[in-house]
């Protein structure tokens, strides 16, 4: 905790709280919050969490306590994390919690990278800010974030949104991208390092294509595109319509990633590191999906005018016309011109159709050039229907073997207080070493102090003891296992009833959130007493 401060505001006491509110620290935030509410009380307290970085359940108690003595006490400003906290515990059913959406401009800011549902701007060296087209768009972000923490942690280098901000009339997110530039930005101004970006954005595609996801965590793309068939039944021949959509009902389902909008504007070089961005795409499929999407973003959509190509990716379309060949040539491992041209007429086949039905739902037909363009994407899908049967193939993705596996690793220390620093470092260091997602590293922060200190508090009376903390991590699906062993007077916190959280403030019992937080945020919690011993585990899923 940094320090609690007091004002008056429109006649209420502000009670604003900044740092951490944790079982160190939350006895002494308690009096300071008493003391000026001694001299300014009022029922209609105001809680400032807009500097609120981590709060405990022993900070949760103090919060309850001062919702009991006063009865129109609100929460403002309260950040994503702290938010799901306050949700979670009940608090936003007891009382009005408000959350905080800092403002920010992007006049004058550059644009680094554009996709499908935003428009990606740099706002200042380190950070960028993905602004959504959809002014309503904290699902969309609330997804993006979910599915770019799950590809972080399956090993694609992304970047994690560490914010939403308000941005206009719609919201954004922040991303750290160190002084990035996007491989668009290298082939406009360094034409030489063409090999190199080849090389490079083949490598992350091919990466991206052998990792294998969990089924249901991402959409499948086969579906969406037999929806995109579907919706061509009115607008192409009956026999075309029916061929299309069973070439695509005949891929082979398949739980590898794919991008989705993989072109060099996504692609970012910040430092030495190449980063994937614009996640909110992210699907599941045969390689055939991504393809079509790269072939569209190089070739399809700047076919009929070609300077469509220069005005969103900033070089020609020559220049995009040759990085599509030999970033194909280089992901089929091939020179041979006949198998290139066979596998991007598959890709081909499925692009047209992505892009006719795009423009059509967008009043392409009311518009005689983007007609014109509809009829030639038209002409060119009938021709490739009458030569295709398959939109199949097979390609050596290079798999690696990871031969690097973390093992499990543990700490044994004195189970005090004072010792509480030492854990969470413990297991900070082992959950940034695979890049945990932000919000489960909190979770999962909550949940390790509330364990340990009960541990602290309770296990050896009296007496002291030793207690094991050991960290883990598990793959299909990949999951944090967290231990705690100790010696100490048999008792298990699982069976322990949970707190109703539906209650009014002045019905409820101050303690039981501790262990009740902890259930809530694992994925499974589970005990068990062996040779003397207290054994707790707690899972996570990333």
């Amino acid at each position: 905790m940094k320090e609690v401060t007091g004002t008056i505001r429109d006649g209420s006491p502000v009670i604003a709280l900044s740092g951490r509110i944790d079982s160190g620290n939350a006895p002494q935030a308690e009096a300071a919050i008493q003391a000026f509410l001694a001299e300014h009380d009022g029922s209609d307290l105001v809680i400032d969490a807009e500097d609120l970085e981590y709060i405990s359940s022993a900070g949760l108690r103090v919060l309850l306590r001062m919702r009991k003595s006063h009865s129109g006490m609100r929460i403002i400003n309260a950040g994503t994390e702290v938010y799901e906290i306050l949700d979670m515990t009940g608090f936003t059913q007891m009382m009005t919690v408000e959350r905080a959406y800092r403002v920010i401009s992007i006049e004058g800011c550059e644009v680094i990278g554009q996709g499908a549902n935003g428009t990606i701007y740099r706002i200042d060296g380190d950070n960028v800010v993905k602004v959504y087209n959809n002014a309503e768009a904290l699902d969309e972000i609330q997804h993006e974030r979910e599915v770019a923490r799950l590809a972080l942690v399956l090993g694609i280098p992304t970047a994690i949104s560490y914010d939403v901000v308000r941005v206009g009339d719609s919201y954004g997110s922040v991303f750290e991208l160190l002084d990035a530039r996007s491989f668009s930005l290298i082939l406009e101004e360094q034409p030489e390092k063409m090999d190199w970006c080849v090389k490079e954005y083949v490598d992350l595609l091919k990466k991206i294509h052998r990792t294998e996801v969990r089924r249901g965590d991402l959409p499948d793309m086969r579906e969406t595109a037999i929806g995109w068939a579907q919706y061509l039944k009115d607008y192409l021949p009956a026999e075309a319509a029916e061929k299309l959509e069973k070439l695509i009902r005949d891929i082979p389902e398949d739980q590898h990633m794919l991008h989705g909008d993989y072109h060099t504007k996504n692609i970012q070089l910040t430092g030495d590191e190449v980063l994937l961005i614009d996640m909110d795409t992210l699907a599941v499929g045969h390689p055939v999906f991504e393809l079509a999407s790269m072939y569209n973003a190089f070739i399809g959509f700047g076919e009929f005018d070609h300077d469509r190509v220069t005005r969103f990716m900033g070089f020609d379309y020559k220049v995009a016309a040759e990085f599509w060949h030999r970033s194909l040539e280089a992901y089929l491992n091939t020179g041979d011109e006949a198998t290139i041209t066979q596998v991007e007429n598959k890709a081909r086949v499925i692009g047209y159709a992505r892009m006719i039905r795009r423009s059509i739902r967008r009043g392409g037909m009311d518009d005689p050039d983007k007609k014109a363009e509809i009829e030639m994407w038209t002409k060119e899908l009938l021709g490739l229907l009458e030569t295709e049967d398959s939109l199949v193939f097979t390609v050596n993705l290079d798999a690696e073997n990871d031969d690097d596996e973390k093992d499990g690793s543990e700490i044994e220390l004195e189970a005090t207080r004072d010792n509480l620093p030492k854990v969470m470092a413990f297991v900070e260091e082992h959950l940034q070493q695979i890049n945990c997602p932000m919000k489960a590293e909190m979770q999962i922060a909550v949940a390790v102090e509330e364990i340990f200190i009960n541990i602290a508090n309770y296990a050896y009376g009296p007496d002291k003891g030793n207690a094991t903390v050991r960290v883990e991590v598990q793959e299909d699906p990949v999951a944090v296992v967290i231990t705690f062993i100790d010696q100490g007077v048999p008792y298990d916190p699982v069976a322990k009833a949970d707190p109703d959280v539906t209650l009014s403030a002045e019905e409820r019992e101050i303690g039981g959130l501790g262990i009740f937080m902890v259930k809530q945020t694992m994925d499974d919690v589970h005990y068990e007493y062996q040779d003397g011993k207290n054994i707790l585990t707690l899972k996570k899923e990333l």
